[in-house]
């Protein structure tokens, strides 16, 4: 169940025929509340932490990175710092226990693996306490509906016939939350409109693509991260992504990335095909465009090594 503010979030809406039209109105009325602009208003505007780490000055804080469809639980004593980028219709979701200050995020890609991925996310930082509260910090997606669905004059028309990849998942994640026992007390919902700019043609881009959090505090900040802080393991993992949805051992689960009670990473595996090594190969071919075209969801909102990591994919041909 919801609560915003402290109090039982609900629509009053009887009329609800269908899990999606429930989700929506569910979506609708959070972006709405005046909590919730608040506290997407005060997201916005701080200032982006650039996370990098420099192997000649080590860091003293420990950090755990998560990349798409991945999530990791973690303990504050033993971790300071997660955290996940590169989101465009990706949402990032932080769910953590106000007692034991278990922390646990997830790179959600698609509706699909919401139900499964929550009760990952959930195993160890409920851990069967159904009467935990629960902190919840919704972060990423934008409008990138074709601009003739963006240009209602209110939340409700904008969202009532949107096409995209940003809303199933985000009106997904809320009505799911919503349906559950636990009590998640949404703090930050920066998702969609109050996650999206327009450059003087219109287009749509994410304002943020992703956020470091602090365990110690609970504390969140919009946050990029550069290839030395995307570890470890940074290639069999982007890898693993695009091979886990042929892989049906995977099948509406996050990747297991992290062993929260070892204090490990350890990428769990997934099957690699003939076939996505031809396809991977195919990509060589393509020019810069072609490739945004075909493998991403939003081209022109993707950052700038996008395409390089995607050719990157390449080198595995020597090392199958």
């Amino acid at each position: 169940m919801i609560f915003v503010g402290g109090l039982p979030f609900s629509t009053n809406n009887s009329s609800w025929s269908s899990s999606s039209s429930q989700g929506s109105d569910i979506l609708v009325a959070l972006l709405e509340h005046p909590v919730l602009v608040s506290a997407s208003h005060s997201f916005k505007s701080m200032e982006e932490t650039k996370v990098s780490v420099s192997s000649e000055t080590p860091s003293p804080s420990k950090y755990v990175y998560v990349f798409q469809r991945e999530y990791a639980t973690v303990d504050p004593a033993l971790v300071d710092y997660v955290g996940t980028d590169e989101a465009t219709t990706c949402v990032g979701l932080v769910i953590r226990n106000r007692r034991n200050r278990m922390t646990s995020i997830a790179h959600m890609d698609n509706p699909e693996i919401v139900d499964i991925g929550l009760c990952q996310m959930l195993s160890l930082v409920v851990d069967h306490d159904l009467d935990a509260e629960l902190d919840v910090y919704l972060i990423g997606g934008f409008d990138d509906a074709s601009p003739n669905h963006a240009n209602g004059t209110t939340i409700s028309e904008c969202y009532s016939d949107m096409d995209g990849y940003s809303l199933p998942l985000c009106r997904k994640l809320v009505d799911t939350l919503q349906r559950r026992q636990e009590k998640f007390h949404v703090q930050t919902l920066h998702v969609l409109g109050h996650n999206t700019k327009r450059d003087s043609q219109g287009n749509a881009y994410p304002i943020f693509h992703g956020f470091l959090v602090e365990t110690c505090t609970g504390s969140l900040s919009p946050a990029s991260f550069d290839g030395t802080s995307r570890c470890p393991d940074e290639m069999v993992r982007r890898i693993r992504v695009t091979s886990s949805y042929e892989d049906t051992s995977w099948n509406g689960k996050l990747l297991e990335t992290y062993d929260t009670q070892t204090d490990r990473f350890v990428i769990a595996p997934c099957r690699w095909t003939v076939r996505k090594l031809h396809i991977v190969m195919s990509l060589q071919q393509l020019s810069d465009e072609e490739i945004l075209r075909r493998c991403s969801t939003s081209p022109s909102a993707e950052g700038p090594d996008f395409v390089e990591n995607l050719r990157r994919y390449g080198h595995i041909k020597n090392n199958p």
